[in-house]
């Protein structure tokens, strides 16, 4: 689509200072780099990295739960053609079997390193919910609400007493690659700052490693408004498009249907009111009364996650009753409301409304990342030694719109299955390379810009128009790019979120069709000759996109 739309091909940040080896480096600290981590220990010596503490992560917020067929009266199949169904034909089928046939064993998994999961009324068996897309009840949950805290917990837990090295408040720059013995180019370590409390780089230092992970979740936070922590800045996926990986599906941006609202001029992360609460019975209104969902979808307040969001927004545009920013879920006819949700109840609270006898205002932000750095669910990647679990990774699993509650156990799986390969065999030694590539930077107050454009123009529904100034607006920003920029966790933060929203945009340009959570307003519908994967690469400092 442009031109101008140049990156930085490295972070610019002090020369390296020290050198650690270890087996295998891991950057990030969610559900995916916590399982990864905990399946390599006791056999390899493992270096965990994370740019803030252990749990700052996504995982931590994770309110839904985990997917899986554990009743009886459900089925395999059934799990499968759900995410196939989300997924808007773009979805790797046999990635998708692999992952719901392993989803089972991953929560009895969690279950036997210690996670509670909420208990069904009686009979003591796990307890079961529902969520949009699914045709069983088939969501575990812990703490009504605090799923993703408790598999946290438990993984932190376990990965401290395994003996993993968490180095905390380190920041993944770049990889370091090098060539094996045949002249392949493979990854050799990853360059990391170390940050102090302020995020001031204190020291850049290399460590060494046979393999790195990326486990660092998606960038909910290229967008003004979002469900995801602070940390959410799409590290791993611009570090991994730096070395010359390609990322896939990146237009494909889910938007949460239902976050709270809490007024024209809140930005950054916003309280979730998750897709269990209409699970329970709770419907949309707008702002006359009427229901959003009646006659869209056969399965009402219940269908995908892209077309709750799009009536939303479709509905918020005709401005019912005035009101063009936000409609309302009615959640009143739920019993014990705050039993079951208790943390929704207190951001509920905290906003001064009483969801047991008030309705809540929610409006779509962004939640999750279909796409990612193209890997296999084993985690590899066309760059030998680079490996992508979770969000940061595209399997296949979730095409173009995520199945509700598929992320957590995909993460868990995936994370799994990457440490135990590595476990058995790991790539063989590089040697290191050194490169002459000059790092730049923007200015971290540029983010501001970048993520109020992201918002405007790139949301729920997108216009050409729109894409097209969005362009013009990161294309200025990247021409600030300079290695003359202090170097902090929050530049860092602000490269990496222009390198992907650069790539967002060019795909979201180039998908000239509606399908999954892409939804353009100059092609309504999917088109046939679109059913295929966009892939983003930087070449020679440019992002470029191909089918």
């Amino acid at each position: 689509m442009s031109a101008n739309n140049r990156v930085p091909r490295q972070l610019a940040a002090p020369e390296p200072t020290w050198f650690v080896d270890t087996d295998v480096v891991i950057l990030g600290s969610g559900a995916a780099g916590l399982s990864a981590a905990l399946a390599l220990r006791p056999v390899r010596d493992v270096v965990l990295v994370t740019k803030d503490i252990l749990a700052a992560g996504s995982t931590n917020w994770a309110q839904g739960g985990l997917a899986a067929v554990l009743d009886p009266n459900d089925s395999i199949e059934l799990h499968v053609q759900d995410t196939l169904e989300a997924g808007a034909g773009l979805c790797d089928e046999s990635a998708v079997r692999e992952l719901v046939s392993e989803a089972p064993t991953a929560i009895r998994y969690l279950m036997e390193l210690g996670a509670a999961f909420d208990a069904g009324d009686s009979s003591g068996e796990i307890a079961l919910t529902r969520e949009g897309g699914h045709s069983h009840n088939r969501i575990v949950h812990a703490g009504g609400d605090q799923s993703g805290a408790e598999v946290q917990r438990t993984l932190d837990e376990s990965v401290r007493l395994a003996g993993v090295q968490v180095v905390e408040r380190a920041f993944g720059l770049d990889v370091v690659t090098g060539k094996t013995a045949n002249g392949t180019r493979a990854v050799a370590g990853v360059r990391v700052a170390m940050l102090d409390s302020n995020g001031g780089v204190e020291s850049v230092g290399i460590v060494t490693a046979r393999a790195v992970i990326i486990a660092t979740g998606g960038y909910g936070q290229v967008y003004a408004s979002t469900s995801n922590p602070p940390a959410v800045t799409g590290d791993g996926i611009a570090l991994a498009l730096r070395a010359g990986v390609e990322a896939n599906d990146l237009e494909f941006i889910q938007f949460h249907p239902t976050v709270l609202w809490s007024g024209p001029e809140a930005t950054g992360q916003q309280a979730l009111i998750s897709e269990a609460v209409r699970g329970e019975g709770a419907i949309l209104l707008d702002a006359a009364g009427q229901r959003v969902m009646a006659g869209v979808h056969p399965q009402e307040d219940l269908a995908p996650r892209d077309v709750v969001a799009s009536a939303i927004s479709r509905r918020m545009s005709e401005a019912p009753a005035g009101v063009d920013d936000h409609v309302y879920l009615d959640a009143r006819k739920i019993e014990k409301f705050e039993d079951r949700f208790p943390s929704i109840t207190a951001s509920c609270l905290s906003a001064g409304i009483d969801p047991q006898h008030e309705l809540i205002p929610v409006a779509p932000a962004a939640h999750y990342v279909c796409g990612g750095v193209k890997a296999t669910l084993d985690g590899a990647t066309s760059l030998q030694g680079l490996y992508v679990v979770g969000e940061a990774a595209c399997t296949g699993v979730h095409g173009a719109n995520r199945l509700a509650s598929n992320s957590l156990t995909e993460g868990v799986v995936a994370g799994t299955r990457v440490g135990r390969e590595l476990s058995w065999k790991l790539p063989e030694e590089v040697s290191t390379v050194d490169d002459d590539v000059e790092g730049a930077l923007i200015d971290s107050y540029h983010r501001a810009a970048l993520r109020s454009a992201m918002s405007r123009y790139v949301g729920v529904l997108r216009t050409p128009d729109g894409l097209t100034a969005a362009a013009r607006i990161l294309n200025t920003l990247g021409a600030n790019a300079s290695a003359d920029v202090v170097p902090t966790r929050k530049a860092f933060e602000a490269t990496n979120m222009l390198t992907v929203a650069i790539a967002v945009v060019e795909a979201a340009h180039t998908r000239q069709e509606s399908r999954g959570c892409h939804r353009r307003t100059d092609f309504a519908e999917p088109r046939t000759d679109w059913m295929r994967h966009l892939s983003c690469r930087i070449v020679d400092g440019r992002m470029e996109v191909s089918a």
